[in-house]
């Protein structure tokens, strides 16, 4: 019997494209992590712990749904980015509500964008893991870098 790839559930098309955000046909992973922006600031502030949650949450849907549509589009495909999503929340963790959010948006996508060590190497991870785990470590720099920027000024 043939094998036939069937199209993932809408589900994971509505996960891991960001509510279809990254169908954006110009720089859906910017667009995705605006979209986050405007999604947290119209939320009351939240707890560093809370926030944190969200973002595990969102990791891990979106590592199933992003391997899912990367079994069907190929590798890691410009329309998935639930990453960016889960990568800018992570940066923006215990952060206030102020200016401090502009230089973690820019940072998170400086970072997502070029790589630096040891990003660049967990793009290589199977599946919906590679996809996801190199917007997280991009995440994890940006925000300590705003933390820092935070205390100096």
């Amino acid at each position: 019997m043939s094998e036939e790839k069937h199209s993932p559930h809408i589900i994971y098309h509505l996960i891991g494209t960001g509510l279809f955000t990254g169908y954006s046909p110009f720089a859906p992973g910017t667009v995705g992590s605006i979209f986050c922006i405007a999604i947290l600031s119209l939320a009351p502030s939240l707890h560093p712990l809370l926030l944190s949650a969200i973002a595990a949450g969102i990791f891990i849907i979106g590592v199933i749904s992003a391997g899912a549509l990367e079994k069907v589009w190929g590798r890691d495909p410009g329309k998935i980015n639930i990453d960016e999503i889960a990568g800018m929340t992570i940066a923006l963790i215990a952060l206030p509500k102020s200016w401090i959010w502009f230089p973690a948006f820019i940072l998170f996508r400086a970072f997502d964008i070029f790589k630096p060590p040891p990003i660049r190497s967990l793009e290589y991870l199977p599946g919906g893991w590679g996809i996801m785990l190199d917007d997280v470590l991009a995440g994890i720099y940006a925000n300590i870098c705003c933390q820092i920027l935070v205390q100096v000024l």
